[in-house]
């Protein structure tokens, strides 16, 4: 999916976006609606009203790419209310692409001193 080791943030756009947007479509979304830098290289995720779709945007060094998943049976735990735009650890992104919900799972530790 994503070349590796992916440094980058990850963002996902809250409640549905229309999946006939395609690479300029969602491109214009993230600057505009999002007010954030699509050339950036991060991830921009989209999910469909049904949570069957989802459609990931970034900018891989000379082009964009537009990574889409679709699901046969099931919908994606995806947030519906709070921010419009919730930034999550690759990680997370991985379990929401497996079906968990990414906000439930124990989040990583950073200590700078052992008390």
């Amino acid at each position: 999916m994503i070349t590796a080791p992916f440094s980058g943030k990850v963002y996902l756009a809250v409640g549905s976006t229309d999946m006939r947007k395609a690479i300029n479509g969602l491109s214009i979304m993230v600057e505009q609606a999002m007010d954030l830098n699509p050339f950036s290289g991060d991830l921009f995720v989209f999910c469909n009203r049904k949570r069957t779709i989802i459609k990931i945007l970034y900018w891989d060094h000379n082009g964009f790419c537009l990574w889409h998943k679709r699901l046969e049976e099931h919908r994606f735990k995806w947030p519906e209310t709070g921010d419009d735009i919730i930034m999550i650890e690759t990680e997370q992104l991985g379990w929401l692409l497996a079906g968990l919900d990414y906000t439930s799972a124990h989040r990583r530790l950073h200590y700078a001193v052992v008390a």
